[in-house]
């Protein structure tokens, strides 16, 4: 029982580093977000007073190279965010385990 505690107490502290790396990633995530707005909003502008056709800036602009990457960007922070918040679900269920087996043999020790 006590390897199932140990093992418990190891989930819950991976827990918690899960939590505050998630913090990070998702303040990263919303910089990448902002980051990439404001330079699509400038390009159409830019491009605005250069006098492309309006119906063609959609198109254009996210093949224009700083565009591009810091959509990438911003995509890669959302799959590290997503990830992160997988792993934390993982971690979730991992303890619910643990602190049923744990229950389980408690629930034996009692009644012996």
């Amino acid at each position: 029982m006590n390897d199932l505690y140990n093992e418990l107490q190891t989930k819950i502290k991976q827990l918690d580093t899960s939590v505050k790396l998630l913090r990070t990633n998702g303040s990263d995530l919303a910089q990448k977000e902002h980051d990439y707005k404001i330079k699509v909003l400038e390009k159409v502008f830019e491009m605005k007073e250069e006098g492309t056709p309006a119906t063609l800036i959609n198109l254009v602009i996210y093949g224009d190279k700083e565009v591009a990457k810091l959509r990438l960007a911003r995509d890669i922070a959302e799959v590290i965010y997503n990830a992160n918040q997988e792993s934390i679900n993982s971690l979730k269920l991992q303890l619910r385990l643990i602190q049923s087996q744990l229950d389980k043999e408690w629930g034996q020790i009692k009644n012996e």
